[in-house]
């Protein structure tokens, strides 16, 4: 039986913001650190259109991380899947998802899924457009497609923020332009790249993509194919994966549905057939993760039966 009642979920909200003391809200990015940490907010959005929420839950956070999924499935739509998997992986990885190891010692240097930060690149360089802007424009408004909302924008403080202090993704790119994985204007990709992390929405916005990709990519309000079954299938399975960074494995038992997080402290969860999940918990654990989100996830799969193994 899924949630059924605000009530049901503030009352796994209060018991889960506890756990925000234990993290830290993202602070190698300026603009994140002003970030509260204590806060928590959770959506439900059902396939009949329906929902339920917790918290804060109209407060616009940035996507971050869980922009790769998005990214991924237009890369898809624009390249095919033959093309994509060309230029990165398919395999999960232990390390940071920040790491350049893997790029120097795989042959060829490709990276291993699209999940991590050198992989998100080398996808959002694969966005059909004629210039970067032109490419942001088509994400933006296919983004505004799965959540039915048009006011969707990007923060401009946190994508200047990034762009100044990106130096690791930029060094990401180069190494990935030295081996032809990447051919385009460094400074350009990293503009599209920052401001694409930088796309803003609330908890109902991003459980509501969840729900497009819990439901194969139906919308749940009008029931129109936004996404083909196969690139969320492909999404998802990442999202299994890769998608808690190098904690996925752990978080597969403990909570069992694909989902996608990102440093200022989102997570998207889809639960194949029955719903998407949005949440906001600033404070992160030590692998990047909203540390009172995934608490919250856990006592949710447990009191609703939501893990799909």
């Amino acid at each position: 039986m899924l949630c059924r009642s605000n009530d049901e979920l503030e009352l796994l909200i209060s018991q889960a913001r506890t756990f925000a003391e234990q993290g830290e809200v993202a602070n190698y990015i300026p603009a994140l650190a002003a970030a509260h940490k204590h806060e928590l907010s959770v959506a439900l959005y059902y396939p009949d259109g329906k929902g339920f929420i917790a918290g804060d839950t109209e407060e616009n956070f940035t996507l971050q991380s869980i922009s790769k999924v998005l990214s991924l499935a237009l890369a898809l739509i624009d390249q095919g899947e033959e093309c994509v998997f060309t230029r990165v992986g398919k395999e999960p990885t232990g390390d940071p998802f920040n790491s350049i190891a893997k790029l120097e010692t795989n042959k060829p240097s490709k990276p291993l899924n699209p999940m991590i930060n050198a992989g998100a690149l080398a996808v959002t360089h694969m966005i059909k457009g004629k210039t970067a802007g032109e490419r942001f424009e088509r994400l933006l408004d296919f983004i505004r497609c799965l959540t039915g909302n048009e006011a969707i924008t990007y923060n401009k403080e946190i994508a200047k923020s990034e762009f100044e202090t990106a130096h690791l993704n930029r060094a990401l790119v180069y190494f990935m332009k030295e081996h032809g994985v990447i051919d385009e204007d460094v400074e350009e990709l990293m503009d599209l790249y920052t401001k694409q992390c930088a796309i803003e929405m609330n908890c109902i916005d991003l459980a509501r993509v969840g729900c497009v990709l819990a439901m194969d990519g139906r919308d749940p309000d009008t029931d129109k194919q936004l996404l083909p079954i196969d690139v969320a299938r492909i999404c998802k399975t990442f999202m299994v994966t890769c998608g808690m960074y190098n904690a996925s494995g752990e978080f597969a038992i403990n909570v069992g549905i694909p989902a996608k997080s990102g440093v200022a402290g989102g997570i998207m969860g889809a639960v194949p057939k029955k719903c998407g999940i949005g949440i906001c918990g600033p404070s992160l654990d030590e692998k990047g993760n909203s540390i009172a989100g995934i608490k919250l996830l856990e006592m949710m799969a447990k009191r609703y039966s939501l893990s799909m193994f």
